[in-house]
């Protein structure tokens, strides 16, 4: 399978006071002309320097605890603190550390998208920067991937005995009426779908990402829409987890973003804009 299409980043541009991404092609495994590597972990960060030094800590210790050849990946998402300069000073002591910068502040899932398509592993995961999911818990994930599926998933709601930290109600009824809402709007039969914990093989990452094109925090829908419809196995997969304090999601201005979001997600598989890849 190849593509031709814009959203992988090997550099960024400036035309007419505007960034865009060079185009490229490329082929399965995603590699820079490095060797491939057995997994890439992708972290998005913005305005993380108070906690991205713990999390580095836990997802380098694990990494090299189980002798990986392997890359951690820091996305900044045009940080206003002084996170670059924390993940800097790991890059400095740890190779398996690459920070990536995205062109300004762009989303989430710009970020995690910036991360998938510079990544060489052939199990490719992103987490969280609070690591809500301890990184431990990608064991599961990757056990998912062994068995078969092409991407697997964490969800907090499978086996919610698993919390050690609920959100607070107004959130989790927020998450639940959104969730019933892709049920209706994208046929997303999932749990929960929002849990920043998902590891991809190689090749779903491939054909998912260059087609993404919701970069804020409606994006998981996206990625989980265009698994489907490509007929990738998802495994939803019950994990540990713990609301950190300090989110950045505002349920009013943010709820009506996502909802917005779902709905162009659906316009864009009606209007033929995910054809390229669908076809």
């Amino acid at each position: 399978m190849r593509f031709d299409l814009p959203g992988h980043f090997p550099e960024t541009v400036v035309r007419r006071g505007r960034f865009f991404p060079e185009r490229v092609s490329f082929d399965h495994p995603l590699t820079t002309g490095d060797r491939q590597l057995t997994h890439s972990i992708i972290i998005p960060a913005y305005n993380e320097s108070a906690r991205i030094g713990a999390t580095l800590d836990s997802v380098l210790a694990y990494v090299a605890e189980r002798g990986w050849d392997a890359e951690v990946i820091v996305v900044n998402d045009g940080s206003r603190d002084n996170t670059v300069e924390v993940v800097r000073g790991y890059v400095d002591k740890h190779p398996a550390l690459r920070l990536l910068e995205n062109p300004g502040n762009r989303g989430k899932g710009y970020s995690v998208r910036n991360g998938m398509l510079h990544a060489r592993g052939q199990v490719l995961l992103f987490s969280d920067a609070d690591l809500s999911s301890p990184i431990e818990e990608a064991a599961k994930l990757l056990a998912a991937i062994s068995g078969g599926a092409d991407i697997a998933i964490g969800s907090r709601w499978l086996q919610a005995d698993l919390q050690t930290q609920r959100q607070p109600l107004y959130r989790q009824l927020f998450g639940r009426v959104f969730n019933l809402l892709l049920r209706i709007t994208l046929g997303l039969k999932f749990k929960d779908t929002q849990c920043g914990f998902k590891a991809f093989t190689g090749r779903a990452a491939q054909a998912i990402f260059p087609l993404q094109k919701i970069e804020r925090w409606g994006f998981d829908p996206e990625l989980l829409y265009l698994a489907k419809k490509l007929g990738f196995r998802v495994v939803e997969v019950p994990v540990a987890w713990a609301h950190r304090g300090g989110t950045r999601i505002s349920p009013v201005r943010d709820g009506a973003r996502m909802f917005g979001e779902m709905l162009k997600i659906r316009w864009n598989a009606l209007s033929g804009k995910y054809a390229t890849g669908l076809r």
